[in-house]
């Protein structure tokens, strides 16, 4: 999720353990629990110059798994006690359960999206992802935000647990439209004569309207998109074919850094990986683009045939649309066809 999301997140988490324990301290439960909420997206300092797909893979990574949590709890707190909360009252103690309520939802909300997230870290490295909200939706996040700044400005335990119930509220939604959008992704395969090997269904932009879907079958990927409100509007999509590194890149090296680069690649974005439809030497993550029924990778991996044998992939990333773009995705999500 977006920053702010993770902050706002972190304190209602927060707000709630100061309710049970010391509602005076609502205020700097509130702030402890924004900080504290976004710190394990500090992972992003992880980058080197010379590997691009450095940073991709220690995202959502230690920071942000469950058994992390206490540590990066204590983390917060032995930094944020020494510069203020011990000034406000706090003893460490509190601090510490702020801190690390808020740590908590960080990678639990981050799993709601479709990105990937390491909970089970170092057990695991699977990438956790429940398709349930988008990475920014601001209807999810702007009542949050009311929420706990009118419960911090007048030390309100029912603001906070309207913060809590629209979250569950909000939660109970996303799971109940992905479904839907995964039911109607299993006719549509029907309809169309395919046997589709896996099914998934992602939130497009900023709402849960409408859905991107996406079944495979053993050598392609289909693409669409299904507005889920009242009934079911379909916006046909394309089919592309699923990357077979052998028979894309005949000159690639299989021991090659760039060879390993395309499997990194491929484990971050969950098997989702094809060749870009406009780019010959491209590999796209097929799983995200700004129109939910086009196959336009907002990022990928290009590879070079004249690169060392130990050099790396070129990570590229394509967020450019122009205002048509969103025009359409708008008339999506009121549902205009």
């Amino acid at each position: 999720m977006d920053p702010l999301t993770q902050g706002v997140m972190g304190a209602v988490a927060a707000q709630q353990v100061s309710q049970i324990k010391q509602p005076k301290y609502i205020v700097a439960a509130t702030v402890l629990g924004l900080l504290s909420g976004m710190a394990s997206d500090l992972d992003v300092l992880f980058r080197s110059d010379v590997d691009p797909l450095l940073s991709l893979e220690y995202h959502r990574h230690f920071t942000h798994s469950l058994l992390f949590i206490p540590f990066g709890g204590l983390l917060c707190a032995a930094f944020f006690f020494v510069v203020f909360a011990r000034r406000v009252g706090l003893t460490f103690w509190q601090t510490y359960l702020y801190c690390t309520a808020a740590y908590a939802t960080h990678g639990l909300l981050d799993a709601c999206t479709s990105y990937g997230t390491q909970l089970l870290w170092p057990f695991s490295d699977a990438r956790v992802a429940w398709n349930t909200i988008s990475i920014i939706d601001p209807l999810f996040t702007v009542p949050l935000l009311v929420c706990i700044i009118v419960a911090a400005i007048r030390r309100s335990r029912r603001w906070s647990v309207a913060a809590l119930v629209w979250v569950l509220i909000y939660s109970g939604f996303g799971i109940v439209q992905r479904e839907r959008a995964e039911s109607f992704a299993e006719q549509l395969a029907q309809q169309r004569g395919h046997t589709p090997t896996d099914i998934s269904a992602k939130p497009s932009f900023a709402n849960l309207l409408v859905w991107k879907i996406v079944y495979t079958t053993d050598d392609s990927f289909y693409v669409d998109a299904v507005r889920t409100g009242l009934g079911y509007i379909h916006y046909p999509g394309a089919k592309v074919a699923r990357l077979h590194t052998a028979d894309d890149f005949p000159w690639l090296e299989p021991s090659s850094q760039q060879a390993k680069d395309v499997e990194r690649f491929r484990w971050f974005s969950n098997g989702y990986i094809a060749l870009s439809p406009n780019h010959p030497n491209r590999i796209i993550d097929i799983r995200y683009s700004l129109l939910p029924n086009e196959i336009q990778g907002l990022w990928g991996v290009e590879l070079d045939a004249n690169k060392a044998v130990d050099e790396h992939v070129n990570y590229v990333s394509d967020h450019e649309r122009d205002s048509q773009t969103f025009d359409r995705l708008w008339k999506m999500i009121i549902g205009v066809q």
